[in-house]
């Protein structure tokens, strides 16, 4: 990663320079009246070649999985083969528009569908939700799903969340906002979620735990079938 200070566009702003020389306009202008023209906009005055070191060298400046360890291993920061971005580069999915109706996305359903039961066959559930937008929203469905449950059964009662102390800030912030008490499981010597710890929480007031695996350690949860 690269720490050397970069300068503002503005502060290598050259007046007179120019990224693409247009041809002149050979339509004549719209005679408009003069309250409606603007002014020139305070813009940098730069050359191409200029603009393309310039944010060549602020990319350089990113932390990121390609350079360096990221050991966040519960959200999208951590590594992703590159096959994924191909695919989802493919035109018939990234230009399908959003508003263009069932009868011509049924290529995109299909595959949603697939990952669906893929999903649901790897984590052993009865269904899986793609409406999540992301990790935290994602949270917060399954916490949802968990509370009109337990009210459901007649357990509303039981208001305590178990987190491990090594999961993402966004866990207990989530069980907070849906009305959960929570309560910090530790991490044992390997950190792994410590089961004793566990064990001597678990009760009658206990809704659920929340666990990442890998944990943002970046561990695996060796013990995760037991827990």
């Amino acid at each position: 990663m690269n720490l050397t200070p970069e300068a503002l566009a503005y502060e290598i702003s050259s007046p007179g320079r120019v990224g693409v020389a247009l041809p002149l306009c050979d339509v004549p202008a719209a005679a408009l009246p003069a309250a409606m023209l603007r002014a020139e906009l305070d813009l940098p005055e730069l050359d191409e070649l200029t603009v393309v070191r310039h944010f060549t060298r602020l990319s350089q400046k990113n932390f990121s999985i390609d350079t360096q360890y990221y050991p966040l291993g519960s959200c999208t920061m951590k590594y992703n083969p590159k096959a994924n971005d191909q695919a989802a580069s493919q035109p018939g999915w990234k230009n399908s528009h959003p508003l263009v109706g069932d009868e011509y996305s049924q290529g995109s359903i299909e595959l949603m569908h697939r990952l669906q039961e893929g999903l649901s066959a790897t984590g052993g559930f009865a269904g899986v939700s793609l409406q999540p937008a992301a990790g935290a929203q994602g949270e917060l469905a399954g916490v949802l799903m968990i509370r009109d449950y337990l009210r459901d059964i007649g357990q509303g009662q039981r208001k305590k969340m178990l987190i491990p102390d090594s999961a993402h800030g966004t866990n207990p912030a989530t069980c907070t906002m849906v009305g959960f008490e929570v309560l910090t499981i530790p991490s044992n010597a390997e950190g792994g979620v410590d089961l004793d710890a566990l064990k001597a929480a678990c009760d009658d007031s206990v809704a659920g735990i929340m666990i990442t695996n890998p944990s943002t350690l970046g561990l695996f949860e060796r013990n995760i079938e037991l827990i």
